[in-house]
């Protein structure tokens, strides 16, 4: 890629990694995803443990700085970070799992190892270096060889080197590397180390994209199967095919066997013992480094196994053709969806009452109280005499429904039905209003009631007083139980 004038402005305005570097708060995201994600070398966090180690970084830098410096709380911060217009961090959720993780970008760590680089080092190896590209050199001489006499010349050449140098051994001179040798060639592994960790990043990057683009092909797709189908196979088989494919599959296998596995774990036990290398104070997590291989590797293993469940389902997508309207109308929602994925509108369009614990702290709870001593008197009561009506005692209305019943059932022998005033004008009420009352719930509990709104009676009666009582009521017509 040529960096000519319009290449530049266009990776200055689209490029995550140039618009963390020209960030308001570019050292705060850089030293924290930094420690949190690099120097540990955690492929992804749990949106809770980010929290909390981004609340004890504000902390500190609050204390130093003022609370204005940083205003905003560590979840807003993350949420910002992996928005589309930043592109820091990429917020995902694990199978199996509801709570958010996130993981670095691969711009982000691009833009922290070109940090990295601006810092000066005490020591600056070159030896080691020079010493690999030769090795570069030889192995892509050879490996692209095609005459025979000129492989087996330069195989026995080899062959009669390492004879001599076991002659030499045999003979007493065992050659040593120094501590700058060691020194040198240890600080080229730990950056190999972290560059190869970083490439994997990159790589399930892409890997990711490409599923991407799949699923919005079959989204967007209007022709046969077949044909998708040959045109995505096409796409991964050159995915697979393609350099960076090709060595990916054959780190994969390299680092997949047991033997090598063991070899490495044997190597890293005996470099990190070495006190040159001890005196280094090398990460401890080092003696592990190629278990943080195995599990990058995994993790673009499962990307490319989450595009081929993708390409399973639709394969086995029985109901095509039968749901062909469903289809069409799902096909036209994710259109929009996908249309309207660079837009997104603007304000608060969903509200989600956030859920809360009731909490009741201890303090809140009121104070003990003594209960109150009731203090009694001890006077002498007086006997005395009040004029009171005990009359009124008894002379209270007792209305017995039973009676009211009998009275109903005696109208209905004669015949088969009979209304509520018809059975009051032959029995007259000798408890006036709460009489009728009575006959009113009686009425209602009948199993053979018919209620007419729209025809009226009238009830009378005569009150303790002399006075006549009336009273309209709806037309209740009461039937002999069958």
């Amino acid at each position: 890629m040529t960096l000519d004038y319009a290449t530049l402005e266009l990776l200055r305005q689209n490029h995550p990694a140039w618009r963390l570097l020209c960030a308001h708060h570019a050292p705060l995201v850089a030293s924290f995803l930094h420690r949190a994600f690099v120097v540990p070398r955690v492929r992804n966090l749990s949106q809770a443990d980010l929290v909390e180690a981004l609340e004890d970084e504000l902390f500190l830098l609050r204390e130093q700085m003022g609370a204005e410096a940083f205003p905003g709380t560590a979840q807003s911060y993350l949420s910002d970070w992996a928005e589309n217009d930043k592109g820091w961090l990429r917020k995902f959720y694990p199978e199996g799992t509801d709570e958010p993780h996130y993981d670095l970008t691969p711009a982000t760590e691009k833009a922290m190892g070109w940090l990295e680089g601006l810092t000066e080092r005490s020591f600056v190896g070159t030896a080691s270096r020079l010493l690999t590209l030769f090795d570069l050199l030889r192995q892509m001489s050879e490996g692209s060889e095609t005459d025979p006499q000129v492989r087996i010349a330069e195989l026995e050449k080899r062959r009669s080197d390492v004879d001599a140098e076991i002659g030499r051994i045999q003979a007493g001179d065992i050659p040593l590397l120094d501590d700058t040798a060691l020194r040198d060639r240890f600080q080229q592994f730990l950056q190999m180390a972290r560059e190869l960790l970083a490439d994997f990043r990159e790589v399930e990057h892409n890997f990711r994209h490409l599923d991407r683009k799949v699923r919005e092909r079959i989204t967007l797709w209007e022709g046969s199967k077949g044909k998708l189908l040959e045109e995505i196979m096409g796409e991964r088989e050159a995915i697979a095919d393609s350099d960076q494919g090709k060595s990916f599959n054959a780190f994969w296998d390299f680092l997949m066997s047991p033997s090598r596995q063991e070899e490495l774990s044997r190597l890293l036990e005996q470099v990190l013992s070495l006190p040159p290398i001890v005196a280094m104070e090398p990460d401890a997590r080092l003696r592990r480094v190629h278990h943080d291989w195995l599990e990058a590797g995994e993790h673009t293993q499962r990307t490319v196994a989450r595009l081929s469940e993708q390409l399973r389902r639709f394969l086995d997508d029985q109901a095509w053709l039968e749901n062909r309207r469903i289809m069409d109308i799902l096909h036209s929602v994710e259109t929009h969806a996908l249309a309207l994925r660079e837009d997104l509108p603007a304000g608060n369009f969903v509200s989600l009452d956030e859920p809360c614990a009731t909490i009741e702290l201890p303090l809140e709870r009121p104070l003990y109280h003594p209960p109150l001593k009731v203090y009694i008197s001890d006077r002498v009561l007086e006997e005395g005499e009040a004029e009171v009506d005990l009359a009124v005692l008894y002379s209270q209305v007792v209305v017995d429904r039973a009676e009211l019943t009998r009275n109903i059932r005696f109208e209905l022998q004669e015949r088969s039905r009979v209304s509520l005033g018809e059975v009051i004008s032959r029995h007259p009420l000798r408890h006036g209003l709460a009489e009728l009352v009575a006959y009113l719930q009686v009425a209602a509990d009948w199993p053979e009631a018919v209620v007419d709104d729209d025809v009226q009676e009238q009830v009378t009666w005569l009150s303790d007083g002399g006075i006549l009582r009336c009273a309209a009521l709806p037309r209740t017509v009461l039937s002999r139980r069958t």
